[in-house]
């Protein structure tokens, strides 16, 4: 076993049981890992130190950073955390703000320092954090300073929270100044903890998954040279926030591992997404579903002749929504499915192979399969849980769900599939997202997708509610588009348009009709608020 560089053994020592762990692959060659790694050496480091420091790596707003630059101040931020707050490898970093440069400086100067980074949403309150801190016994924080009431208030309450420095105009900038542009990364093991992404799952209770050096490195050498195949000339943009590991990969993590280039904005919703592209010419997208649909309307305004890799994930991309892009913009988009516990994508199909309606094939490294209860292969064409394998896995921090998530080995992602003829994967709903009415099993999102192709409509959810006669009903919560009326009338053609799409035993038997729907910061419905606030 490497020997761990961890001081402080907290993550260490709650790691699940050998016998709780999933079964891990290493078969790609780019896989085979030294004993000691770290990913700040692996993805940072070895660009400046081949002589690519000159190159263009970060952008944001007023700033334009060469990876000197990035390796200069995440080098003086390692030392104000080891000097200055005094970390020892092993202790575990809040960091908290806005996609930026800075940001994304604090991330490798935590996996320099041989720290574990944890990452928080920026629109998370005080009880919120203070979940989060009192989970990971986290000592340590780099805090925007537009963020820091919510920190302070959380912080009253967490004895283990003692060391903090904030940026944007705070006092780690100046504390920066006066340390040296150099600093010997600590040699982390292969297997000590680098990062815990925190997720809320569909239960809305946080859950801390636990993903080492090694797995870091790992997402990089998996989905993007097969899948997205990025260049060295790319400039990646977009808009999930580092805190979420769809973000730290997409706009941090893969760029890196190439020597590309990533714009940090703090703001891309998708009316300001759109000029963003168009400014720095950015030519791969990283964004959701959600997103994609929105920006489609907008997009003839805007200049985007740039881009030519479109990436969806966080969500099930609805085909409507893949032929809106394709029509407006000429870009298939690249879809997978990845999980924070998984740490990024390991199903999916690059542009020549992908097929509306289907998510695609595992990505190398990984393996996948379709099981039923009893934990045994379903014929193709039928519905059961989806199980994957790969070089990274679900490691939860002292967390009982362990059990639900890994079970014979596999990581069981709470996510219905079925592999189609062609071998695709094909997705149907989350597993607690399968609605069951008279005895038919219907997937809540098929219908989303069949509501999302009539005109009038903006956004949907689909959900099933209690039923006397029918066990469940299919509920549909909709967002129309301004000049449609929300009345019995526009219900009445919305689900004649469904039963005329699809099953109609499938169509929407209730309708509500709503300015908003509820949606995490990263833009994932939340079907569950809409199943609680059903009386």
């Amino acid at each position: 076993m490497p020997r761990s560089a961890h001081i402080d053994r907290f993550a260490r020592d709650h790691l699940p049981a050998a016998a709780d762990l999933p079964e891990f692959l290493f078969d790609l060659p780019a896989l085979r890992f030294p004993d000691t790694l770290n990913v700040a050496t692996e993805l940072l480091d070895s660009h400046v130190a081949a002589g690519r420091g000159e190159r263009l790596c970060l952008l944001g707003e007023g700033l334009r950073w060469t990876y000197a630059d990035l390796h200069a101040q995440a080098n003086r931020i390692a030392h104000v955390l080891v000097r200055d707050m005094g970390l020892v490898p092993g202790n575990r970093v809040l960091l908290r703000g806005a996609n930026s440069p800075m940001l994304a400086a604090c991330f490798l100067a935590v996996f320099k320092a041989g720290g574990i980074a944890v990452g928080s949403m920026p629109l998370l309150r005080a009880r919120e954090l203070k979940a989060i801190v009192d989970k990971a016994q986290i000592s340590h924080a780099l805090c925007d300073t537009r963020l820091l009431a919510e920190l302070d208030s959380a912080a009253a309450q967490c004895p283990t929270l003692r060391h903090r420095h904030s940026f944007h105009g705070g006092s780690l900038e100046g504390a920066t100044t006066a340390h040296p542009a150099q600093f010997d990364n600590v040699a982390t093991a292969v297997d000590d903890t680098a990062l815990i992404a925190f997720t809320s799952g569909t239960t809305g209770v946080p859950k801390g998954t636990m993903h080492f050096h090694r797995d870091l490195v790992a997402a990089c050498a998996c989905w993007p040279p097969h899948v997205l195949r990025p260049r060295a000339d790319d400039i990646f943009i977009g808009s999930p926030p580092l805190a979420f590991t769809f973000g730290l990969g997409g706009l941090l993590l893969f760029p890196l591992a190439v020597g590309a280039a990533s714009v940090l904005i703090e703001k891309a919703s998708p009316e300001l997404l759109l000029p963003a592209i168009a400014r720095w010419r950015a030519t791969v997208c990283v964004t959701a579903p959600t997103s994609y649909r929105a920006m489609a309307a907008l997009a003839a305004q805007h200049d985007l002749s740039s881009l030519r890799k479109c990436v969806s994930a966080g969500e099930a991309l609805p085909a409507a929504t893949r032929q809106l892009w394709k029509d407006t913009t000429g870009i298939e988009i690249i879809d997978g499915i990845g999980s924070t516990e998984m740490l990024h994508i390991f199903i999916s199909a690059d542009e020549a192979h992908a097929r509306p309606g289907a998510t695609g094939v595992p990505v190398p490294g990984y393996v996948a399969a379709v099981l039923d209860d009893d934990g045994q292969p379903v014929p193709p064409g039928q519905v059961g849980r989806l199980a994957v394998k790969g070089p990274t896995g679900c490691k939860y921090l002292a967390d009982e769900r362990q059990h639900q998530y890994v079970q014979q080995g596999w990581n069981l992602t709470g996510d219905a599939y079925l592999v189609d003829e062609d071998g695709q994967f094909v997705y149907q709903a989350r597993t607690d997202d399968m609605i069951i009415s008279g005895g038919y099993n219907i997937a809540g999102p098929e219908v989303e997708e069949a509501l999302l192709l009539h005109p009038a409509v903006a956004e949907c959810g689909v959900v099933g509610v209690p039923d006397a006669d029918r066990g469940q009903i299919v509920k549909a919560v909709v967002v129309l588009r301004p000049g449609h009326a929300a009345d019995a009338a526009m219900a009445k053609t919305l689900q004649d348009f469904v039963k005329a799409g699809i099953a109609p035993y499938k169509y929407p038997r209730a309708i509500e009709f709503r300015a908003s729907l509820p949606r995490t910061e990263t833009g994932k419905l939340q079907r569950f608020k809409l199943r609680q606030e059903t009386p």
